[in-house]
């Protein structure tokens, strides 16, 4: 019932925006059913975003590599033609010719530093902050699709009431022109329940063009074309979870868990080793290399060998003095350290503190939300109750549009308190991560 009644909505929200309504059979084809774990398991593997930060993952591994491979040797080989033109080199008494040649030249070479080494290390810490910020990644696509599943949910039962508030209004209309006609009611009465049924059809249009908009931010989530229909199997009831939200209330706020607290951590360590790079320039630097070299004459003419086929060399780089710019470089680099320290108690108190408030939020939205389901609940008793007196002559059209106005606002004030719960909820998982736990 819910696909055929998501597939009428789709259609009939193109119809309201101005488009035909020509449904294709790449779209008709194109229908996908998902649970709310499916929704995330897919966004999972085809977010756009997600695969951008897996990616980056590889790039910083890479990098680390890249890095390291700088302490290991270096080989190169090269070969080069040269061609004199039939020129000698005259030395009085005889003269020496300089044949074409070819010469081959193979060269390894290594350099160490203590620079080196830190660099490394620093590579290595920025592999793990991409690998953090990939599951923080992760959580926030999971949580948005959570998000929109929800929010689609509660748009779809919008719908279903606004729906039903408009079947009851019509039955009242045509009541109200029947009433007109035969005398038994004035045409102030009918006009004020066309009002009040045209500015229901406005209501009703207006969510079911908001819950095309969510289902279009759900594809975009999900990696999906705009032609793919989505039917969701799962309710709002299904999903509540009330045990399982409040019980987040009791859970332990470890700070280790959080991946905003991980990556400021991470980003002390950085700092930190970003000093001790600053004091190895004050350190000096070997390298050594060794060079093999082979000259091909192609000519039987004699000549004269002067290239030494084998070459090995040392060489120690020591700073002496730099007018005081290294020396500033470590104490920039401190000062930046002391800067990350502090950043890094603040957040740790900030999310102490933000902590207590999402207990707060999620507690205080989810009795209001228990609030405005019995307010809805009797607003729509109300509404059925005053219908039903109006229909008999014991109840002004007045007081029709009132209660009609009133179940309207206690509806959208449900909604509201709806996703006011799942939002708390959400904040909270995500500063908590209980997956990590």
């Amino acid at each position: 019932m819910r696909i055929h009644k998501r597939f009428l909505i789709g259609m009939m929200a193109v119809a309201l925006l101005g488009g035909p309504v020509v449904l294709r059979a790449q779209e008709a084809d194109s229908l996908l059913q998902l649970s709310l774990e499916d929704a995330q398991r897919h966004a999972l593997e085809h977010n756009r975003s997600l695969k951008n930060a897996t990616l980056e993952v590889q790039v910083a591994e890479a990098r680390r590599w890249q890095t390291l491979a700088t302490m290991l040797p270096q080989v190169s080989a090269k070969a080069d033609y040269s061609n004199m033109f039939g020129y000698s080199m005259d030395l009085g008494q005889f003269k020496i010719s300089m044949p074409n040649s070819i010469t081959f030249n193979g060269t390894a070479s290594v350099a160490l530093s203590g620079a080196q080494v830190v660099g490394v290390q620093l590579e290595k810490i920025a592999g793990r902050m991409a690998d953090i910020s990939l599951k923080q990644t992760e959580q926030e696509v999971s949580d948005q699709v959570k998000t929109l599943y929800y929010s689609a949910l509660a748009m779809e039962e919008t719908v279903d009431l606004l729906e039903q508030n408009l079947v009851n209004l019509e039955k009242l209309q045509q009541h109200t022109l029947r009433s007109v006609e035969v005398g038994v009611a004035e045409q102030t009465d009918a006009d004020r329940i066309s009002v009040q049924v045209t500015s229901m059809k406005t209501s009703l249009n207006s969510t079911r063009r908001q819950l095309e908009m969510i289902y279009n931010s759900m594809r975009l989530q999900l990696g999906l074309s705009v032609a793919t229909e989505l039917a969701l199997t799962q309710n709002v009831d299904d999903l509540m979870q009330v045990e399982n939200a409040l019980a987040l209330l009791d859970t332990e706020f470890v700070l280790d868990n959080n991946y905003n607290f991980q990556l400021l951590s991470e980003n002390v360590a950085l700092a930190q080793k970003q000093i001790a790079l600053k004091k190895w320039e004050f350190a000096p630097t070997l390298s050594a290399f060794y060079q093999y070299t082979k000259v091909e004459y192609m000519s039987d003419e004699m000549t004269m060998r002067s290239t030494p086929p084998n070459m090995f060399g040392l060489s120690l780089n020591v700073p002496i003095f730099s007018s005081g710019s290294r020396l500033k470089g470590v104490k920039m680099a401190q000062l930046a350290y002391q800067q990350q320290v502090n950043t890094y108690d603040d957040t740790r108190e900030a999310l102490l503190v933000q902590h207590r408030q999402l207990m707060y939020n999620l507690s205080s939205s989810f009795e209001s939300y228990l609030s405005q389901k019995e307010n809805m609940t009797v607003a729509q008793r109300l509404f059925d109750n005053v219908s039903r007196k109006y229909e008999h002559g014991m109840a002004s059209s007045m007081d029709v549009t009132n209660t009609g106005t009133e179940l309207v606002a206690a509806q959208s004030s449900y909604v509201q308190a709806l996703l006011e719960v799942v939002t708390a909820r959400i904040e909270l998982e995500q500063l908590l991560n209980t997956d990590n736990q």
